[in-house]
C-alpha cells in the first residue's frame, strides 16, 4: 500500500509539473493576489491569453522547477487542501488568495501551500491548472504553491467506484485524496494544517497558531483545532502524517474524514481535543438555504456530509433577543439564536415532525471566532415517545455535556432510533447573554445520492 502511494504520488508531480509549466506565464512585478477582484478580471481575460504558452524549452523550465522545489527549505507550516470539482468553481482560488492575503511577506517565509487537485476529468484538471497559473505564479516558482494530482489508477477500479456510491459510501474517495496529501507533505514542514476550499482565514494566523504552539510545549498533543467546522482547521505534527495518511487507506470505507480524524487523535493518546479560540478559519459562504418560519424545513443540500436536519418545530422558554429567534438554530445557514440571562432548567427544544434515526448531533453556542456568549454548563437530551397537541415527548434519554459550548457527538444505534425530540438543557445560571448557533442532525439512512455524486 505504501509503494502505491509512493508510485501515485511520483507520477502525480510528474503530470502536474509537465501540465503547470505548459501553461505557466513568466511572472510578472504585480502581485496578483493584492485584490480579491483581481482574479475576476484575470478570468475574464484567460480566454484571449491561454493561447500563449510556453510550448518552447518547457523541459528548461520543468528541471528548473523540479530543482527550485528539491533545494528548498523544510518550512514551518504546511497548508494542505485537498479540492474537487464543485459547482462553484472560484473556491479553491478565493481560498488561496486568502491565505496569502491573510499572511505577511515574513510570515510566508514559514508557510508551504499544497494542494491536491482531486480531479477525476483531466480536462476539468487542465483548466483548474491554468486558473491557478495565471494567479499565483510568483508563489509556484518560488516554491510557496505546490500543486499534485493523483491519477486514476491509483484508486480502484470505475466498477468498484460505482458500487460505493450505491451503497452510500461516498466519502471513501475524500479519504483516500487527503491519504495522499498527507503522505506528500510529511517531509515538507514541522507542521500540517488541514484546510477546505471555500474558506476565508483570519490576518495573521500563522502568527496566532505559531503562539499556540508555543504555549504548549510543555503538553504533548497530537491535535490543536483551530475551527470547530468538520475537518476545517486541524493541525497536526508532520511526523504524524505518514501514519495518518496509513490510517485512512485502512478505514476509509468506514466513516467520513472528520469522524475519523478524532479516532485517530484517541489513538495517539490524546482523549480530549484542544478547542484553540478564537477560531482562525471558516467558510467563505453556506452550502444551504433555508425560510424563516416556525417550523423549520431547510432546503435539500448538496453537501452529502453535511447535516439532514429533518422538519422539526422548535419551541424555547428563554427570552427572544431581537430578531434573532429560535428557529434560527435549526436553520442551515449561518443565522442563530440569541437570549438574554438563563436560568437553571431553560430549554431549547426541537420536535421532529416524524421520529428519525438519528447518527450524530452537533450544538455549537456562542460566537464564531472568539465563542462569546457560550453555554458554560450544559446538556443535550434526546426525546422519545411523543404525545398530546402540540406533541411533546414524555421521556429523555442523555446524549452528552457541552464542552467548550458545545457537544459533537456520534449516536449509538440502539439509541439513535425513533428519536422524536432534541433538547438543550441549561445546567446553571448564566448572565451576560446565550447564543445558540446551530443544532446539527445527521440521519441514519443515507440521502440525496445523486446530489452527492454531483457534488464530488
Amino acid at each position: 500500500m505504501q509503494c502505491s502511494i509512493r508510485r501515485g504520488i511520483i507520477t502525480s508531480v510528474g503530470i502536474g509539473f509537465l501540465w503547470l509549466l505548459v501553461t505557466l506565464k513568466t511572472p510578472r512585478e504585480t502581485e496578483d493576489v493584492q485584490n480579491v477582484m483581481a482574479f475576476k478580471g484575470q478570468e475574464d481575460n484567460y480566454g484571449k491569453r491561454k493561447d500563449v504558452r510556453l510550448l518552447e524549452g518547457w523541459q528548461n523550465h520543468t528541471f528548473q522547477y523540479i530543482k527550485t522545489i528539491q533545494q528548498r527549505r523544510k518550512t514551518w507550516l504546511t497548508v494542505g487542501i485537498s479540492s474537487v470539482p464543485r459547482p462553484d468553481q472560484s473556491g479553491l482560488l478565493y481560498t488561496l488568495v486568502s491565505l496569502f492575503r491573510a499572511s505577511s511577506k515574513i510570515e510566508q517565509k514559514r508557510l508551504t501551500v499544497l494542494v491536491h487537485l482531486a480531479h477525476s476529468d483531466l480536462t476539468g484538471l487542465r483548466e483548474t491548472i491554468a486558473h491557478i497559473s495565471t494567479l499565483f505564479s510568483p508563489q509556484i516558482l518560488s516554491g510557496k504553491l505546490l500543486l499534485i494530482h493523483a491519477p486514476s489508477d491509483a484508486y480502484r477500479t470505475t466498477d468498484d467506484t460505482r458500487k460505493e456510491a450505491h451503497s452510500g459510501e461516498f466519502y471513501s474517495k475524500r479519504n483516500r485524496d487527503h491519504a495522499f496529501l498527507m503522505s506528500f507533505a510529511a517531509k515538507l514542514s514541522e507542521y500540517f494544517l488541514l484546510l477546505e476550499d471555500s474558506v476565508l482565514c483570519a490576518p495573521n494566523f500563522i502568527t496566532h497558531i505559531h503562539w499556540k504552539v508555543d504555549t504548549m510545549r510543555s503538553d504533548p498533543w497530537v491535535l490543536l483545532e483551530f475551527s470547530n467546522m468538520g475537518f476545517l482547521g486541524k493541525l497536526f505534527h508532520s511526523r504524524d502524517l505518514p501514519l495518518l495518511a496509513h490510517f485512512l487507506l485502512l478505514f476509509y470505507k468506514e466513516k467520513p474524514l472528520d469522524r475519523l480524524i478524532p479516532h485517530f487523535r484517541t489513538l495517539l493518546a490524546q482523549k480530549n481535543p484542544i478547542l484553540c479560540r478564537p477560531f482562525l478559519f471558516y467558510h467563505r459562504f453556506s452550502y444551504y438555504t433555508s425560510n424563516d418560519s416556525q417550523k423549520a424545513t431547510p432546503v435539500r443540500k448538496k453537501n452529502p456530509y453535511g447535516p439532514d436536519n429533518p422538519p422539526a418545530a422548535i419551541f424555547t422558554d428563554m427570552k427572544v433577543f431581537d430578531v434573532h429567534f429560535p428557529w434560527k438554530a435549526y436553520t442551515l445557514d449561518e443565522s442563530f439564536f440569541w437570549t438574554q440571562n438563563v436560568s437553571v432548567g431553560n430549554h431549547l427544544t426541537v420536535i421532529l415532525k416524524h421520529p428519525a434515526n438519528l447518527s450524530r448531533v452537533q450544538v455549537l453556542t456562542g460566537t464564531i471566532v472568539d465563542g462569546k456568549h457560550a453555554l458554560k454548563k450544559g446538556q443535550v437530551e434526546l426525546g422519545y415517545d411523543p404525545e398530546g397537541m402540540p406533541q411533546y415527548c414524555t421521556s429523555f434519554a442523555l446524549l452528552g455535556h457541552l464542552l467548550e459550548g458545545q457537544v459533537n457527538q456520534e449516536i449509538f444505534k440502539s439509541m439513535g432510533y425513533d428519536v422524536s425530540c432534541v433538547r438543550l438543557v441549561v445546567k446553571a445560571n448564566q448572565v451576560g447573554g446565550l447564543i445558540i448557533r446551530h443544532i446539527y442532525l445527521w440521519e441514519e439512512n443515507p440521502k440525496d445520492m445523486e446530489a452527492a455524486q454531483s457534488w464530488r
